[in-house]
């Protein structure tokens, strides 16, 4: 069994916004497999689907960016998911916009919500897709919680759909197999 958690925050004003792309992958794959993440537990949206003969839960945590553990941990306990078999996916201020970057493990480089996942687990010892939204020219806030630009826009479904697949691929083939296949490639809107 996976879980599967986007990050992001809740409420119509931060719908489309960079710090919620998390949100959008884990949207995306939900409407390519045909499933509804609409439960409500884990003070987060919860849903599943079967890849690869796997049972998959995916997770909108409701608890805001930066308590976003609470939710995981309590889906984890919940389901006695395996550490290694929690797929985390959030943005990154430090990878370029187009790019994304799996890893099987790490620490949290200034992220808050991963901090409170690795917090809330007593580990940092999961898969993450890190899917880069570029780093802020001015504010970081105001870089993390604003809206995609015009030409960003034109590039992103590319991106949701890449980091999908990357996510699927984790699930079916393993994390070496994601890593080798997307960590260098460049996403363009071709």
């Amino acid at each position: 069994m996976y879980l599967v958690a986007g990050l992001g925050n809740i409420g119509n004003e931060y719908a489309d916004t960079r710090h919620n792309i998390g949100f959008m992958v884990v949207d995306f794959i939900s409407n390519k497999l045909d499933f509804k993440i609409s439960k409500i537990k884990f003070k987060g949206l919860v849903g599943e689907c079967m890849i690869k003969d796997e049972k998959v839960i995916f997770l909108k945590p409701s608890t805001y960016m930066n308590l976003s553990g609470e939710s995981i941990r309590e889906a984890v306990d919940f389901y006695k998911i395996p550490i290694s078999n929690v797929i985390v996916v959030y943005d990154d201020v430090d990878i370029m916009f187009g790019r994304i970057r799996i890893r099987p493990s790490g620490s949290d480089a200034g992220h808050n919500g991963m901090k409170s996942i690795i917090y809330q687990l007593n580990s940092n010892e999961f898969p993450r897709v890190r899917v880069g939204i570029g780093s802020p020219d001015k504010n970081m806030i105001s870089h993390v919680l604003g809206k995609f630009s015009q030409n960003e826009k034109e590039v992103l479904s590319k991106v949701i759909e890449t980091s999908s697949d990357a996510v699927i691929e984790i699930i079916k083939n393993g994390i070496q197999s994601a890593m080798n296949k997307y960590n260098c490639l460049k996403i363009s809107k071709e």
